[in-house]
């Protein structure tokens, strides 16, 4: 599904060049759940960014379905990130004053010919996928830490993506809410085929996909199975 080919990043703080990124290439294969680890600051989120089309200025080659993501409009990059990708973040990135339906549909506003009654029966559906049909009317200050990521997941689930994206998605959750997220994601990617790609460095979460990589002095390397 996804092709990177010696990907390259780099970026400047004043005369200071780092180069983050040092010629990765990697593999995801379609249905797949992958993991990739390291150490605070190797790169990870910014791999990850480079995969979703959130960062155009890399070396190198991202395919995804034999598509070049580097030749595509700025319009075509954005259709594949709103139809083809969800993400997911540490931080939810929920609109405070929004209830939990309203911050799923929020991927419907930037849609075309989208009918509002369609929209919202995607968005109950979203949130019922991870358990919380019934709070949908509840403003994010309203629910607990895991509830306000799984309506993030319920977000990037709206548009039925084939690939989801999570960046250290259980980053700011304590220990057991944490691995009911994790299960979540693991039942998505076994029971759904949603192929899954988690940037972490919690071995809870590393621990629940089929492919570890590590990513260290700007390179991958493989780090087994989970």
């Amino acid at each position: 599904m996804i092709r990177l080919d010696a990907i390259t990043r780099s970026f400047r703080d004043g005369a200071a060049r780092f180069d983050v990124l040092r010629g990765v290439s990697l593999e995801v294969e379609d249905g797949e759940f992958l993991a990739i680890v390291g150490a605070s600051g190797s790169g990870k989120s910014t791999l990850l960014n480079v995969m979703g089309g959130l960062d155009r200025a890399y070396g190198g080659k991202v395919s995804v379905d034999g598509r070049d993501l580097g030749t595509l409009t700025d319009d075509a990059l954005a259709r594949y990130r709103n139809e083809q990708v969800g993400f997911v973040f540490q931080s939810f990135n929920l609109v405070p004053p929004l209830t939990a339906l309203q911050n799923v549909l929020l991927p419907s506003y930037f849609a075309r010919n989208e009918e509002a009654a369609v929209a919202r029966g995607r968005a109950l559906e979203a949130l019922d996928r991870v358990g919380l049909g019934s709070k949908g009317h509840r403003l994010p200050a309203q629910l607990s830490g895991g509830e306000r990521q799984r309506v993030a997941l319920a977000r990037a689930l709206f548009r039925r993506p084939r690939l989801l994206l999570a960046d250290e998605p259980t980053g700011s959750l304590d220990p057991e809410t944490a691995q009911g997220v994790v299960a979540l994601l693991r039942e998505l990617n076994e029971r759904d085929g949603l192929t899954l790609v988690v940037v972490t460095h919690e071995a809870r979460v590393s621990a629940a996909a089929r492919r570890i990589v590590r990513l260290r002095d700007g390179l991958l390397q493989d780090a087994g199975n989970g």
